[in-house]
């Protein structure tokens, strides 16, 4: 497996992407995937799965507009905006097919492309996906101060999200994502406030996983699904990708992915 990192243009600005691909030479891969990330998140929260779905397919894990190392919009977007955003980078890889990963925001975002772009998605895996304000990811903003306080704050928020198990590390690891996505972040829990996510499920026709906890919009979702599609109630609480570890995920996604 390769490792790079790239900038593509959207009508945004830049979206920074981090790629992995096999060492093969990518002739015989399988279907490339795209992975959209939480709110407050980057690219960086997908490191510890590539190795385990890399390994035959290419892997495109992009920083949201405003995310990570992307450009930041003139004005607050909407999650069809960040989707436009994303078509607009697949549309300058002249791919013919991908599968999209989305988790949290990105989720939300990999539906919308879905219904977007049609055709050019085979399928969708939806981790927590937002349907309702319960499923939303316990994030508040936290507003900037000259005197750095706030970043005790920002890390008490981080802690109380993934929990005291989580090592140090991770949470640390965390935190300059979030530092960097402080106003998109304010601006995507808005987003997603608003986002008719059960309507917007209707109308997706790929085969789709969707991985949910129970409780939230389970019982709405799962009365929506067409017959293409399956819903997964056993994914633990938690802040995004951490509620599931990268070889369940892996495993997961290639049962779905290469059926």
């Amino acid at each position: 497996m390769n490792l790079r990192r790239a900038y593509f243009e959207c009508r945004y600005g830049q979206i920074h992407v981090r790629t992995a691909f096999p060492s093969t030479g990518g002739f015989d891969e399988r279907t490339p995937l795209i992975c959209l990330h939480e709110l407050g998140r980057s690219s960086g929260t997908f490191e510890g799965l590539l190795p385990h779905i890399a390994t035959d397919r290419s892997v495109y894990a992009c920083d949201l507009p405003g995310f990570g190392a992307s450009d930041s919009s003139a004005g607050a977007l909407g999650v069809s905006d960040h989707a436009a955003a994303v078509a607009d980078f697949l549309g300058g890889l002249r791919l013919r097919t991908v599968d999209v990963l989305g988790v949290g925001l990105g989720a939300a975002v990999a539906l919308e492309l879905a219904i977007l772009l049609d055709s050019k998605i085979r399928k969708l895996v939806l981790v927590h996906a937002p349907f309702s304000s319960r499923d939303l990811s316990p994030v508040s903003p936290v507003p900037p101060a000259a005197n750095g306080s706030y970043l005790i704050d920002l890390w008490t928020q981080i802690r109380g999200r993934r929990g005291a198990s989580e090592p140090i590390e991770a949470l640390a690891g965390a935190l300059p994502d979030e530092l960097r996505s402080l106003a998109a972040t304010a601006e995507g829990i808005e987003a997603l406030r608003c986002w008719p996510g059960i309507e917007r499920l209707k109308m997706l026709k790929q085969p789709s996983l969707l991985l949910q906890s129970e409780g939230g919009a389970a019982d709405a979702v799962a009365a929506v699904l067409a017959p293409n599609m399956t819903l997964d109630r056993h994914l633990p609480p938690g802040d995004g990708l951490s509620a599931v570890s990268p070889e369940t995920l892996g495993a997961l996604l290639r049962s779905f992915l290469d059926r």
